[in-house]
This record gives C-alpha cells, structure tokens and sequence, in this order.
C-alpha cells in the first residue's frame, strides 16, 4: 500500500503538492484560531502552521526541480496536516461540554501532532542554507511545545471526578459544576442556553456509545449522570409542575417507616445504608463503629465480616429518601394552617419545624418557595411576639440566600421592604437580624431600589452605621453602598470613619486615652479591610510605643489590639518591618512579668508574623521572622517549659516558618537543634492538638530527605505511635501528616521492620481503599500512603514484597497508574519496578514431563518474559498483574517523575536475557514508540534512560527495522545538540540502524 502511494506521489509535480499543502495548512489554521475551547493551544499550534506556510513558499518560490525526496516529505506533510485539519474542524463543531470534558485528551492529540509535523519536515532535503536553519528552529520550536488543559478547565475535570466517585453529590455541587462549565465553555447560562447544550452533549454521548470504546462511552455516561443532578436548566415553570404533580399525588397522611428503613444496630431510620459481607443491611457509622471495636462477627447471623466487602445499597437508600421526601412534602402542605394559629406557641413550634427544613437541604427551601411560603412569613413581621418576628426573619434570610429569584419574589410580596425596614427600627437583634436580610436582598439589582425608596430606611442605615454595634455598622455601611443610587453626601455620610479621631488620640491624646483606645481597638469586631485600614492610617506605631512602655498595663493594652489586628498578613510583615518581633518576644520569654493568658495573646501574635512570612510578598522581599540559631533554639525551647495552649501555638509558628522562603533553612537548624526528640514525645501527649501540629512539624523536617538524626530518636515504640494516630485520629491532616512520616522516614531495614510488625501494610491499605476521608486531605493522604509502600517493596528484602502481594495491593496500584495524581502515579511504578526486579528470579521453571505425559495432557506454559511459571503473589510479574499496559499509559504523561518511575519499570522487562522477549512484549502493548518520543523529552536523565533501552532493542534485527526509521531523526538530533557521553551512544545506535558506521567520528 505505501508503495502504490509512493508512485502516485512521483506522478504528481513538486509545486503541485506544495501548493496543495499550502492550501490543506490555510485551512487548519483558519479553522484552529475559530476553535474556542482550548482556545490557547489552539492558537500557538495556528502560529506552528504559519510558519510552516513560510517555508513551503519559499520552497515553492525557488522553483526546484523535482525531487522524490522532496514529493514524499510534503506528501507526508500534507498527510498530517489533514489529521490536524480534521481535529480542528471536529472542535470547532463539537458539543462545547463535550470537549472540555475532553480538553485533556484534545491536548494530548494536539501535542502528538505537532510533533509528528516537526519529525515531517525533518524528511525535507537540504534545499538551502536559510530555508534549512528556518525548519531547524521551527522543528525544534514544535518538539518543545506543551499544550494543556487550562488551570480553570483542570479544576473543572477534578470537580467531575470528586463528583463521579462520591456518586452522592447534592443538587447544589452539580448546578456549581454545570455553571462553571458553562463560564469556562462560553456558554450563556440562561436556562434554556444551558438545556439545549445538555441536551447536545447527550446526543454527543449517544454517538460514543455507538461509535467509540465503551471505556469513554461509561465515562461520559457518569459525567451526563453527575449533570442531570443538576436543574439550572431546568425553568422554575418546570420544576413547580413537577413538585405539584408530585406532592397533589400524596395525600394527607404521612406514612410511617418501613422496618427495612432501620438500622438494627442503632434502630434509627438509615441514612447511608451498606450491606456486609453477611447479606445484612446496617448504617454505615454503625457497622463500622462495630468493627473498629474488635467485633469480627455480624451483629445478627454471627458470621465473620469482611470490612473491605461494604457495598452501598443504593435501592434502600433511594427509598428512604422517597419516603422522606414525601413525608416532607405533606409536613409542608400540613405546616401553613398552624402558622395561621392565633396560639403563638403553636405558630412558633411550626416556624420551628418550617426553619429546621430550609436548614437540611437546599431542595426543602425550593419547595417552601413554591408552596408560597414568603406571604405568611412577611405577614408574621407585624406580629406580637418578638421571637415570631426573629424567627420569620431568619427564615426569609435563609431563602434569600439561595438565588437573585428567591430575593426578587420576597421583595415583591406586598408591604415586604416596609415590613423588613419596620423590623430594622426595633430592639437590637430583631433589627440586626432584618439588617442581614435587607443586606442581602440587596444583592439583587432590582431589589435595591425597593429598599432605598421606604421612608425612613436611610436614615436608619446611616445611624447604625454610625453605632457602638461594629458588625452591625459594617453590614449598614455595605447596604448603603449597595443603593448606589444615592446622593454622594449621603453616602459619605454612612462612610464616616471614626477611626481617624481614634487614631490621633492613640498617638497624641493623654495616656489614659491612649489605653482607652488600644482597649477599643482590641475588642471591636474588624473586616480586613478595616484592619489594613488602620495600620495604613498610622496605628502601628502608637501600639509599639505602649507596647515597649514599662507599665505592664499599657502592655496589655497593646498586645490585645495587636491580637486582633495582626490577623491579615500585610498588617504582620509591616510588624516585622518595623521592628515589633523584638519586644513580643522580650515579653513571651518574661516569664515572671506576664501572665499566662497575655503570653498566649503574645504566641498567637508571634504565629501571625510567621504565617504572614509564607506569603508571596514577603518571598519577594526576603522577610524572616527568625534568622540566627540562637534566637530558633530559645523560641523552640518554650515548648517543653509552657502548657498545652502555647505548645501548639509555638509549633504552628515553627510550622509556618518551615513554608516560608526561608523554610529550608529553618528545617535545616531545627534538626541541628534535636528538636526531634521533642516531637517525637510530643506525638505521645494525651492534648490531640498539640499532638496533631507536632506530628505536621515532623513532618516538614523529614521532607528534605534521610537524616540520621531521625534513625538516632526513632524507635519501636514511635513508629507503633504512629500507627495508632492514623487508626485512632479523628483529624484527617494529622493522619495525612503521619502517613509521610512514614514515607520519608530513613530507608533503614529496622524502621521498615517496625512499621510492619506495627501492622503498616493493613494501614496503608485502608487508607488507599477507604472513600470516607476528607475530600480536601484526600488527596494528599493517598499520595503519601503510595509513597510509604516503596519502603516494603524494596527488591533487597523479597519477604516484605511478598506480604505487599498478599495483602492484595496490586490492583490498587494498577488503579492509581491510571487515575493517580502525578506524584501518585510515580510511586505506584516505583514499587512496581522494585516488585519486577525480583520477578526473574522468583519464576519457577516449567516442569519436564516424559512423552506418555504430553499425550494425556496439555503442556504447562511459561511466563514469556521470565520462561518460568509467574503469578503475581509468588513471582510478582507485570504480565501476571496486567500491569505492563497502565505503565505505558504513563509514559506519555507530562510529568517528568512519573514517566521515568514507569520507564524503570518497564525496562526491568528487558534486563540481561530478557532482552528479546521483554522487548516483544513491550512492542505488542505498543511502548517502543513513546519510549523513541522519550528521545525529544526536555529531561536530560530520561533521554538517555531511553537512549540506552534502544541501543538495547535496535541490536534485535526484527524491531531495528519496525522502529529505526520512527526513531532517526531524534537520534540525529542528539548527536548534534545532546550533552556528553549521548552523542556517542546515539551515534551507536545510529550505527544499529545503518545510518552510520562504526568508524563515524561521532564515536
């Protein structure tokens, strides 16, 4: 086939082809800059093409005669260019939904087939000089281009995959999800925008399931299944004929629960229902609550229980929650005559019930505004009783809340601002309360003028503002900003800044008023701003001043207004700055002077200083709180000489400190301190908060890599109280912080040892197969439990890889090949590579059997990499684990970590004289071709891992000749521009292929 088109090509003139081509790269690019999703990548691959449209006009404008290699090299160009073409048609005509949830992919594709055009224009032949340098740049421009998904779109495809594995997502998180999708799309979020464009998508995926790998088609399934969860495209029209049609179904009556709906163990209505291993169905709290207690046995038929064997029923819970919806529903209907009561005791248990509902879910709140709840609630703000007005009030705020809908239909109900705004003129929680109401109802740009146009409101708003309550005055202040329809004098009537006269009498006025001022300032509620404000308008200095005074009362003052102000990090590096490190820490160390409580205040300012250190203005102006030895020793010497409360303060700063830029150096001069020891019996306490920031404090100083510092203090005994912190914790970033003290804890055999008579590996294992952690801490737990895996699978010690094997952890690992995070990913190959190096020793021969055997039975067939018989659990093979193909998925990813840890995995297939079969292997599952594209990798030490694999391979005649030609223009590349010892042992390669010979001065 390549032949015939070989000899249709040298039927057709040069400068035919090229003017073809040129017309086929007009077209890619026209159709590239029109793509909006990927937009970016998009445009930089038009800038590529445009610049390959360059050259093939010049080449066209020297009117050279024709030249076979020449026709085949545009040939091949034109080629390519139609497969980018039909990419940049398909995502320009595409669902937009579809191809952002496919952004990483058509990202991939894009990067692929630049590169694939750079090795093409590599086939033209040196025509001349200028045009030879301009394809050289641009060849070397396109291996070196990166395109990826945005950092919007990445956040998107992380939030669908949160959503498909916690399967039970609200309402809300998909329609936060689908709006979000739609901003990052283009996408009008209009209601019926956004249903013609799922209703798109869904064709799209109609199409996978019929055309493409089911592998996609599920997926894609899941994500339509996540989004259907949501309503934003769904008409307020349409879900009120739903809820109708619904609830006028029902009845009166509620109905009771069936006895199915009850745990046994609890005996409450379930809300997370799973079945056991026993075929029994409990709360998923409860059950394993029983287990974690020691109990192997089921609670009703007595047989042993498997707690990895948990399955969610999902038939029981969908119907308890049909059940409680309709109870609901019927409670709502049956709420509206008692609000109506005139027993006030009555209307205010329901006022009760009706709050409790709007607080459980965002779906109850939809029904109340559909029930017309709004009315009854705005009528019940001219009641009597005060406690009926404040609850009525809180209830409109929470649905308020909820949408600009919600605000704009209270608002429109009759007498409704007048109502809100009489409530706004009472005793001081019912008028703070219709306060945050109106503010909120403000939000909405149609309801602002309803407010500013009652009689009276201003002026209640202005003198709020201008009260002794502090958040109230903030809130009246913000709503008086939101009426941006007001007069400017009324405005900065509202703005009055009292803080200026405070400020002049904290720097000029007497010493009592001084105080008076510094005791204001630390008591009132602040908004950042105003924190920022007051620092910027001179208040700093002043507070220094009292806090050096010899009187310890001023300094109370001083240290309690800079407790509340120090918060926001700006305010802290200004206090660095101007020297307000020295006299906090006089005063911290004065045990004598100072109370306890005021060297709490101190260590919690202190603690602030740190963290604003870790912030990136300070990285850029090199500010530290703590430089020399001496002055880290003394603050860390507090710790075994105060209490629990400043214990952990003090840990926290060091903490801190340790993530400042200057943290390498502090992690460094900690260890030289033994604070090591400290914390080692500092993660015995008893106080779980002391004991959970000495545990993250541990964690930072082992992150820099082995120390023998900690082979010195680490014993049996705290690596057994390490483990009980990840069983026992109820504080996931501790347990996350324990698990990478043990990854980064010195490799030394008794350590490992420890940790596996501790019962590690059973530890690990929950951690990576457990779906009830924090999502946030999630992440990090798992990356860090993979990465204290490698320890136990060491190819020096096959006992502990073989009790890695039996605890079932190679599907786990395979798993998180394919969805791991990057670091993940790289550890999950590491321990794989460590397992397969051991595995061509572990093979058992085949066994010999004599003729009359073969005639009674079929031959027992071995490994074919090992030749041996290989299972996983003895042998721990990557043929027998399937795991061969998931690390060649890795090799294409862009991080550099985990495409090496995989690439060292799979080369363990070629060792020594596995070297022909492993290679076979590794060309069925299609590996030689991204380890050849590993050649053009920016990483130095993986191009030459991949250098030296091929040198290996191409000595095998069969895959010198299937690869050689994909791999020669990369090889030349490297004995042109490559560093050291690789120019050569390309060179040598070369030589495999017949492109050079052994006598070539590249040797």
């Amino acid at each position: 086939m390549e032949k015939d088109a070989n000899v249709t090509v040298s039927l057709v003139p040069a400068s035919e082809l090229l003017s073809q081509t040129i017309l086929t790269v007009f077209d890619t690019v026209h159709a590239a800059k029109a793509v909006i999703i990927q937009d970016a990548n998009f445009q930089q691959f038009a800038i590529y093409l445009e610049m390959v449209t360059v050259v093939l006009k010049e080449l066209a404008n020297l009117k050279i005669e024709d030249s076979e290699r020449l026709k085949i090299a545009v040939a091949n160009l034109n080629r390519e260019i139609k497969v980018a073409k039909q990419l940049t048609v398909e995502c320009g005509k595409r669902n937009k939904i579809y191809l952002l949830v496919n952004c990483q992919r058509i990202s991939k594709d894009l990067e692929c087939i630049t590169k694939e055009i750079s090795r093409v224009l590599g086939l033209i032949p040196d025509i001349s000089f200028n045009i030879n340098d301009k394809i050289s740049k641009l060849r070397k421009d396109m291996l070196d281009s990166k395109y990826q998904a945005t950092a919007v779109e990445e956040e998107i495809l992380e939030k669908i995959e949160t959503g498909i594995r916690e399967r039970n997502v609200d309402k809300s998180y998909a329609n936060n999800l689908l709006l979000c999708i739609a901003e990052a799309a283009g996408i009008s979020t209009e209601q019926s925008v956004l249903k013609r464009e799922l209703e798109e998508f869904k064709s799209e995926i109609e199409d996978v399931n019929l055309r493409e790998d089911s592998a996609e088609a599920l997926k894609m399934g899941k994500i339509v299944a996540l989004l259907a969860k949501a309503d934003a495209a769904t008409s307020p029209e349409e879900k009120e004929i739903k809820y109708f049609n619904q609830r006028n179904s029902l009845g009166t009556q509620r109905l009771e629960p069936l006895h199915a709906f009850y745990c046994s163990i609890t005996h409450d209505v379930m809300v997370d229902p799973v079945e056991t291993s026993s075929g029994q169905t409990f709360e998923r709290s409860a059950i394993e609550k029983w287990i974690a207690e020691g109990n192997k046995l089921c609670p009703l038929t007595a047989t042993p229980l498997d707690m990895s064997a948990l399955r969610p029923n999902k038939i029981l819970r969908q119907s308890i929650e049909e059940w409680k919806d309709r109870n609901t529903m019927i409670m709502l209907a049956s709420l509206k005559p008692a609000l109506h009561s005139n027993d006030e005791q009555e209307v205010l248990q329901s006022l009760g019930k009706l709050h409790d509902l709007c607080i459980e879910r965002e779906l109850h709140r939809e029904w109340v505004m559909m029930e017309e709840y709004c009315p009854i609630l705005i009528g019940l703000l001219g009641a009597k009783n005060r406690e009926i007005r404040k609850l009525s009030l809180v209830i409109l705020c929470i649905l308020a809340k909820d949408s600009n809908e919600n605000k704009e239909r209270i608002a429109r109900v009759n007498n409704a601002i007048e109502s809100i705004v009489r409530s706004l003129a009472r005793q001081i929680g019912e008028s703070k309360l219709a306060l945050q109401l109106l503010l909120e109802l403000s939000r909405s740009n149609l309801v602002r003028d309803f407010i500013g146009n009652v009689q009276g409101c201003i002026f209640l708003l202005v003198t709020i503002s201008s009260g002794d309550d502090t958040q109230a005055a903030i809130d009246a202040k913000e709503l008086l900003e939101n009426l941006s329809f007001l007069d400017q004098n009324v405005i900065q009537m509202a703005r009055a800044n009292y803080f200026k006269p405070l400020l002049r009498l904290l720097s000029s006025g007497p010493v009592n008023a001084k105080m008076t001022v510094a005791a204001t300032l630390s008591e009132i509620e602040l908004t950042d701003n105003n924190k920022l404000s007051l620092f910027e308008d001179g208040a700093l200095q002043p507070l220094l001043v009292l806090l050096s005074h010899s009187d310890m009362e001023m300094k109370k003052v001083a240290v309690k207004a800079l407790y509340n102000l120090s918060s926001v990090p700006q305010n802290g590096l200004r206090m660095i700055r101007e020297g307000a490190a020295g006299p906090l820490f006089e005063l911290l160390y004065r045990h004598s002077l100072s109370s306890p409580s005021l060297r709490g205040e101190v260590a919690v300012i202190i603690m602030h200083l740190a963290i604003s250190t870790t912030t990136l203005e300070a990285d850029q102006m090199h500010v530290s709180l703590l430089e020399s030895e001496e002055d880290i020793f003394k603050l860390f010497s507090l710790i075994s000489l105060t209490g629990p409360d400043i214990q952990q303060i003090i840990l926290r700063t060091f903490h801190a400190m340790c993530q400042s830029h200057s943290g390498l150096d502090i992690r460094t001069k900690l260890r030289q301190l033994s604070s090591v020891r400290v914390l080692v019996q500092l993660c015995e306490f008893d106080n779980h908060t002391v004991r959970a920031n000495a545990v993250k404090l541990f964690c930072c100083l082992t992150e820099d890599g082995e120390d023998s510092t900690f082979v010195e203090h680490v014993s049996q005994r705290y690596i057994e109280t390490l483990i009980r912190i990840i069983k026992t914790s109820d504080n996931v970033e501790e347990i996350a912080g324990a698990m990478s003290i043990i990854s980064n804890l010195p490799k030394e055999a008794h350590i490992t040892q420890w940790l596996l008579d501790a019962g590690a590996l059973q530890i690990i294992f929950t951690c990576l197969t457990d779906g009830n952690s924090s999502a946030s801490y999630k992440r990090q737990l798992i990356e860090n439990a993979v990465g204290a895996l490698c320890r136990f699978t060491v190819s020096t010690n096959q006992n502990w890889q073989k009790e890695v094997a039996k605890c079932g952890f190679f599907p786990i690992l395979l798993q998180f090949l394919d969805s791991g995070t990057a670091l993940t990913k790289r550890n999950a190959a590491v321990s794989l590579k460590q397992f397969s190096e051991s595995s061509n020793g572990l093979s058992q021969p085949v066994k010999k059997h004599g003729a009359f055997w073969c005639c009674l039975a079929s031959r027992e067939t071995g490994c074919r990499v090992h030749l041996g018989i290989c299972t996983v659990e003895s042998s721990f093979c990557l043929l027998e684990a399937n795991a061969v193909e998931p690390l060649v998925r890795v090799l294409v990813e862009p991080d550099v970590g985990a495409c090496e840890a995989s690439l060292d995995a799979l080369l363990t297939l070629i060792d020594g004289e596995r070297l022909q079969n492993g290679s076979k292997v590794l060309s069925e599952v299609n590996a030689i071709v991204p380890i050849i594209r590993l050649l053009s990798s920016s990483c130095t030490k993986l191009q030459e891992k991949a250098l030296k694999a091929l040198e290996r391979i191409f000595r095998l005649i069969d895959f010198k000749q299937k690869y050689g030609n994909l791999a020669q223009m990369p090889l030349v590349d490297i004995t042109q521009r490559g560093h050291g010892g690789m120019k050569s042992l390309a060179a040598k390669v070369l030589a495999h292929l017949d492109v050079l010979h052994e006598q070539s001065s590249y040797f």
